[in-house]
């Protein structure tokens, strides 16, 4: 028995319209909960548990699921569903989508974006291994360094006592990506938040004439 606490904790902002030939109709599946080799679903308007293998009598089959994810089967076209996402087409692939960023005066690719929902700017660093941003700035975030892994983080100005963490989400534009790992570097440095690869391996990078185009990769 799944306890409404549980739910809760594991809703997901998750919506699904299926549409086909077939059906004159279309067929709607909510997410409500992730578990291990379960998801809780509501499939027109009904909640169902299913497991992984099962099939509901609408025909959707659950093949996987985890806490972040549930990977569903519909008509012989599969869909994975991942955590806050919301997907609205006829079992599709999400639409790819692109950020364009033109370079400054100081040969710089400036932009603006989010961290966890709140604004930041982005200086984009294909040499920064990892998304970096400063103590000071992380605080005024209300980012938790608590949990954070101390490190050591080579700088031009030396060598810079850091903190590892997994930041819940950065978005660029349209192009948004979870569990990224970033260093907090302690003072000041650097200025801006540098978006680096622990991102940026998640999209798409072309360049040309001062002109970067960033493309989602789903």
């Amino acid at each position: 028995m799944i306890c409404r606490q549980m739910i809760k904790r594991s809703l997901l902002l998750i919506a699904l319209l299926i549409s086909s030939p077939g059906y004159a109709e279309q067929l709607e599946i909510e997410v409500v909960g992730l578990f291990t080799n379960a998801a809780l679903l509501h499939i027109d308007g009904r909640q169902l548990l299913l497991k992984s293998g099962e099939t509901s009598p609408e025909g959707v089959m659950l093949i996987e699921a985890n806490s972040r994810e549930a990977v569903v089967e519909y008509q012989n076209e599969r869909s994975t569903l991942f955590r806050s996402n919301r997907i609205a087409s006829e079992f599709k692939k999400p639409e790819v989508v692109s950020v364009s960023v033109q370079i400054n005066e100081r040969g710089q690719y400036i932009t603006m974006g989010s961290i966890n929902g709140r604004p930041v700017r982005f200086l984009i660093d294909t040499g920064a291994n990892v998304v970096a941003m400063n103590s000071e700035m992380a605080k005024s975030l209300g980012i938790d360094l608590s949990s954070g892994k101390g490190a050591a983080s080579n700088t031009a100005g030396g060598v810079i006592k850091s903190r590892e963490i997994t930041l819940e989400s950065v978005q660029v534009g349209e192009i948004k990506v979870t569990n990224v790992r970033i260093a907090v570097l302690e003072g000041k440095f650097p200025t801006d938040v540098l978006l680096g690869m622990s991102f940026l391996e998640s999209v798409k990078i072309q360049e040309s004439a001062g002109l970067m185009v960033l493309t989602s990769q789903f």
